[in-house]
């Protein structure tokens, strides 16, 4: 019996083909609202695994659009009160219900701060919908496991596409018709992550660069929901300013290695971490894509292997203790 959880990621590829049939309209005007204004920094608005979209969503567009990114503390306007300076800012609004109250109040900040805002939405009736400037759609339906799966590939996807959009270039906005391809084969792909080496594991460290440390953070955020392991996600670069030395702890490490620019400066690390001694496990990107798609192969391949890592260690994957599906914060 497959659990929703595997069901539902296994989705993932026909919602982000869904996803580019749907959205072309909004994301060209969008794109060339833009170009023409371009802002003079980017905020994201988001919580949990659309946080860690967020983190993404920095490291994209710094690295193709050259424009700060960071992350907003929504608390800042629900529970403080406080507007802040957001005047030609772009603010990303990332969320897949489009209710909770904090990330509500953010957005209506941002907007009457006289930023422009976009909300990066799977509920289109929602609240959040409603103030944008632009909804882009994650168009990822119904997602009813406690651990979100499709619908954060789909926001990643929606990233791109938006970034693609944004800067022109058609070498990437080529790459993203590939991507549904892409995600079924990592889906078909070879286990990466099996269950045997982390039986005995209470406590790891998901170590990633650039693009690969964006998603170790959702990484370590599922190992905890759906397995129950204490995993913390660094850059590997940053893991060697002080936490390396857990490593002497028979500290186990799961690499996410990913084939673009990071590349060789994350394995010259990993490699060090290893000499160290601690036990490494590598998870990669599959195939070939784009490099700007790869970390979504990794995710894909993850998501399959990590609901089968919660099973053997006696879990339900879809339904983690303590947990529920629509979490509201002031």
């Amino acid at each position: 019996m497959t659990s929703i959880m595997e069901r539902e990621a296994l989705e993932a590829s026909a919602r982000v083909r869904d996803q580019l049939a749907h959205n072309g309209a909004v994301l060209q005007q969008l794109g060339a609202q833009l170009r023409t204004t371009p802002p003079k920094f980017v905020m994201w608005v988001g919580r949990g695994s659309s946080d860690h979209a967020g983190v993404f969503a920095k490291y994209l567009i710094e690295i193709e659009m050259g424009i700060p990114t960071f992350a907003s503390a929504p608390s800042i306007a629900s529970i403080y009160g406080r507007p802040l300076q957001l005047e030609g800012a772009l603010v990303l609004v990332i969320s897949q219900s489009g209710r909770s109250p904090d990330i509500l109040a953010q957005a209506r900040m941002a907007k009457e701060s006289g930023a422009r805002v976009v909300a990066l939405v799977n509920d289109e009736q929602s609240p959040l919908a409603a103030l944008a400037d632009f909804v882009l759609p994650l168009r990822a339906g119904e997602e009813k496991a406690v651990a979100a799966t499709k619908s954060y590939l789909a926001t990643l996807s929606a990233l791109l596409q938006l970034v693609a959009a944004w800067s022109g270039r058609r070498e990437l906005a080529g790459a993203m018709e590939q991507l549904p391809q892409a995600l079924t084969a990592a889906a078909e792909a070879p286990v990466q992550l099996s269950a045997a080496p982390l039986a005995e594991v209470k406590n790891l460290v998901v170590l990633g660069r650039g693009l690969g440390y964006a998603i170790a953070k959702e990484i370590a955020l599922k190992l905890k929901e759906v397995c129950g392991i204490h995993a913390e996600a660094f850059s590997s670069a940053e893991f060697l300013h002080g936490p390396v030395t857990l490593v002497e702890q028979q500290l186990t490490v799961l690499d996410l290695d990913i084939d673009d620019e990071s590349a060789a400066a994350h394995r010259e690390q990993m490699a060090e971490i290893a000499h160290r001694g601690a036990t490494v496990i590598r998870m990669s990107q599959v195939g070939q894509p784009h490099p700007r798609l790869a970390p979504l192969t990794l995710m894909q391949r993850f998501y399959l292997d990590v609901e089968k890592v919660a099973l053997a260690r006696g879990i339900d994957p879809d339904n983690p203790k303590g947990l529920k599906k629509v979490t509201q914060t002031l």
